[in-house]
């Protein structure tokens, strides 16, 4: 929204009379703001077209990449105390959810994928014994895992891409039990959508058609049955995150109509 749109929002204006710049600011001023406004929307309109043109074999590892970099900086900045707070995962703590996040990554790296290697009883396992590990030995894995596992992932053929997605939703896990911004949000919420939409077609999913309010385009998710139309959801992306994954839905607000909280789950 422009500086002029917004003016016109909130001071009622005469008939014929030319909005006045904000705050007494000249012409000049509200042509540069505009100009910059434009250049931002122009900004942003590139980075959706160039994560829409990311083959679908890298997405996983650019999503990866993108939650590593947001990731672990605020992780190293933060007390260890606070490694012991509960997460929305029942019975792990923030330490306990970023050891299963680096032991799921090396396994995918180290391609020990046998199976049950996902199930419940082997990530508990799996966490029980890092619980002696140093803490910055648990990040290095973490941040060793984000940046070696996407290349695998990418030669999977996309049977491995809902360890990618799962690994940043538990970064969201993270940011929420630190009370930290952005969880299940970020500069990774682009990725993880079309990843999202690409797990959910795999695996012949509910059709849902999802108006977002923060994206620009709508997003259909699932494979449609021919038997009616997709279920509809409206609301932020986010939350929409929460429904596909289980996560608490407290203080959100979205519509949802021709589907149940649980017929959109994919996991959690």
């Amino acid at each position: 929204m422009t500086a002029q749109e917004r003016q016109e929002r909130d001071i009622p204006q005469a008939p014929g009379a030319t909005p006045q710049p904000e705050f007494g600011g000249s012409a000049e001023e509200t042509e540069e703001t505009e100009a910059i406004e434009a250049m931002e929307e122009v900004e942003e309109v590139e980075e959706v077209q160039e994560i829409a043109e990311i083959p679908d074999a890298e997405l996983p590892g650019r999503l990866l990449a993108v939650e590593r970099d947001a990731l672990l900086p605020l992780l190293r900045s933060r007390d260890e105390a606070d490694f012991a707070l509960r997460t929305a995962c029942p019975g792990w703590t923030v330490r306990d959810v970023l050891a299963h996040c680096g032991a799921a990554l090396t396994r995918v790296v180290d391609g020990r994928l046998e199976k049950g290697a996902f199930t419940p009883e082997a990530n508990a396992k799996d966490v029980a014994e890092r619980a002696d590990w140093p803490l910055e030995r648990v990040l290095d894995e973490v941040e060793r895992g984000m940046t070696d596992a996407g290349p695998v992932i990418a030669g999977a053929g996309g049977v491995l891409d809902g360890v990618a997605l799962g690994e940043w939703v538990h970064g969201g896990d993270v940011r929420e039990a630190l009370g930290e911004p952005g969880a299940y949000g970020g500069a990774g919420l682009p990725y993880a959508l079309l990843l999202l939409g690409r797990t959910a077609r795999r695996k012949k999913h509910l059709a849902l058609h999802a108006d977002l309010d923060d994206q620009d385009e709508p997003l259909l998710l699932g494979t449609p049955s021919g038997d009616g139309p997709p279920a509809r959801y409206l609301g932020a992306a986010a939350t929409l995150v929460r429904l596909y994954a289980g996560r608490p839905l407290v203080g959100t607000r979205y519509e949802l109509v021709g589907a149940t909280e649980d017929e959109l789950r994919i996991f959690g």
